[in-house]
């Protein structure tokens, strides 16, 4: 790829990314950089990494579909350039249900059962995140109506999922890796299912940039794009670096970070049809106020995309 010029004086670019195991390997672009100087950061949560790219602290970001789709609708200047890595979300029950794998007619009964007695079953999410929307959607596709058919329960850090399940606080979470897997391997939690079988499909993780960074700094977006781009395609070929990128950052178990990515899909094309259906959902749901489908159709930009691997729009998911 040809990259653009650039000044040889230019700053570098700040780019900012969530701790989670699919986020984390982002710290690994600075080394995959060429033609631009890239200063990643680790921040807590997709909504700090986002509220540092509009309040211009950072000039691109690693944050979700569903942090993007929240941006438009506060009317932020967001523009989606690549994807990242998909998946990550699962619903683990607490092993005193004894509920089998995927086994939709033992969970129903159990539902109803729960409902008829007045006491309906608690599910726990992070309240706005992707896990909370896949499930929705997922249940919703089942029948189950989260708020109507059971007690909904927002735990805002998934770290505390797995202590929720182990007080007895909750019947079941849909949470996500690497939590998921320390819920699984601790014993906490049985695996229920992977709620990818609803519009949203598993999209998880989205790089977006603002507009005035793509007019000032068009050539370092672009050579961010390729980092993105080449960090993905290692990714698919080695999945050892992706561990050493958790168990440095997070100090967790290797057992963990092996495990957690089972469930992880490196993608850096950008899915329009899944992207509209998030923000339907969200508007559905109430997590938005506004039909935000005509400022997506405005704001996925393939351009880098397009220059970096030589495809058409139309195979990257447009």
């Amino acid at each position: 790829m040809t990259l653009p010029a650039r000044a040889a004086d230019a700053a570098p670019l700040k780019l900012g990314y969530a701790k989670c195991a699919h986020c984390l390997p982002m710290a690994l672009t600075p080394g995959l950089a060429q033609g631009v100087t890239i200063e990643a950061t680790g921040f807590n949560s997709g909504n700090d990494v986002l509220t540092a790219l509009v309040s211009k602290s950072i000039d691109v970001a690693q944050v979700t579909y569903l942090h993007y789709v929240t941006a438009l609708d506060k009317g932020f200047d967001v523009v989606a350039i690549s994807g990242q890595v998909n998946g990550g979300s699962e619903c683990l029950s607490t092993p005193a249900l004894d509920l089998p794998k995927d086994n939709w007619t033992a969970f129903k009964a159990q539902v109803e059962k729960a409902k008829a007695a007045g006491t309906p079953l608690k599910i726990a999410a992070s309240r706005g995140n992707a896990q909370d929307i896949h499930m929705r959607g997922a249940f919703a596709k089942q029948g189950i109506d989260v708020n109507k058919d059971l007690q909904f329960v927002n735990i805002p850090n998934p770290s505390d999922h797995i202590a929720a399940l182990r007080r007895g606080e909750i019947d079941m979470v849909c949470t996500v890796e690497p939590f998921a897997s320390q819920i699984r391997l601790a014993g906490a939690g049985k695996p229920f299912m992977l709620p990818y079988d609803q519009a949203a499909g598993k999209l998880t993780n989205l790089i977006v940039t603002r507009s005035d960074v793509i007019a000032a700094r068009r050539a370092d977006v672009q050579a961010t794009v390729a980092a993105v781009v080449a960090l993905v395609d290692k990714l698919k070929a080695d999945k050892s670096v992706w561990t050493d990128a958790i168990v440095k950052q997070t100090g967790l178990d290797k057992s963990i970070a092996e495990s957690a990515l089972d469930n992880a899909f490196p993608d850096y094309a950008i899915h329009k049809p899944e992207t509209l259906a998030i923000a339907r959902m969200m508007k559905d749901l109430k997590y938005i106020s506004n039909d935000v489908t005509p400022a997506i159709d405005k704001t996925l930009d393939y351009s880098f995309l397009e220059a970096v691997t030589k495809r058409s729009k139309n195979d990257l998911g447009y």
